[in-house]
């Protein structure tokens, strides 16, 4: 690292589990993050600020009025941009140093597949099963560690898929895919604005950790958030042995 660098990111190289060594890991990782709305935006301005060398921004949405009250990676200024571009602006802003990779698509097959093999981490921001399963399956093949988010009205979830270790559970394992799951929308449900704040940073540190090795990820735990109270609980579960996606693996 330049000097420059060395004082920019001088608050973790002060933390012994990160260090120089940990900050190097992060100046040199590459972040897929699928979604650039309510848990993308802070997810990627953590990511951004914290030195991580290329970020992938993939939405195939536009920056809507409606998004403003939660996405803070956007602008009113910037209503009607595409929210990949948008959000590349704004991570410039923030760090200059970092390369921000705009996809204006909603990623699939072997698009997909090329972005998770060449990330270190990605980040499931995303605000449909569909694309999540998908994610899911193209991590496990690419053993590439996924973040997973969600939040609706007050209520958020945080977990970590690694499938680098023989013993992890993936999403599917967690919730499978085909089975009768109601799919709310925060257009139609609603969602508590700083919800996503505090569940898109924890899928920042998260990956952080991932990437640095710092501490234990959330792996095999689910961790769920009751906005209204504030209350956390922590669900353990584990690999389903039948497991479609990761069952034979």
């Amino acid at each position: 690292m330049n000097d420059d660098q060395l004082l920019r990111y001088s608050r973790h190289l002060l933390l012994d589990q990160i260090g120089i060594e940990g900050q190097e890991k992060i100046v040199g990782a590459h972040a897929l993050i699928v979604g650039a709305g309510g848990l993308g935006s802070p997810a990627a301005l953590y990511l951004a600020s914290a030195g991580v060398g290329r970020i992938t921004l993939a939405d195939n949405d536009t920056v809507d009025l409606t998004n403003l009250q939660r996405q803070i990676l956007h602008t009113a200024g910037r209503v009607g941009q595409p929210k990949a571009l948008s959000g590349q602006t704004a991570l410039a802003s923030i760090n200059p140093e970092v390369v921000v990779e705009p996809v204006i698509e909603r990623l699939a097959g072997e698009r997909l597949a090329a972005l998770v093999a060449a990330a270190d981490v990605v980040l499931d921001c995303c605000d449909n099963f569909a694309t999540r399963h998908a994610v899911n399956r193209a991590c496990v093949r690419q053993r590439t560690p996924l973040v997973s988010g969600a939040a609706i009205r007050f209520d958020g979830q945080l977990t970590v898929f690694d499938p680098r270790r023989a013993d992890a559970p993936c999403y599917h394992c967690l919730f499978p895919e085909g089975e009768d799951v109601e799919e709310v929308r925060c257009a139609v449900m609603g969602v508590f604005a700083p919800l996503t704040g505090i569940i898109g940073a924890m899928q920042a540190a998260e990956a952080l950790k991932l990437i640095s090795g710092a501490g234990e990820p959330a792996v095999g735990r689910l961790l769920l958030l009751d906005g209204l109270a504030m209350e956390w609980r922590s669900v353990k579960f584990g690999k389903d042995p039948d497991c479609a996606v990761c069952g034979g693996i």
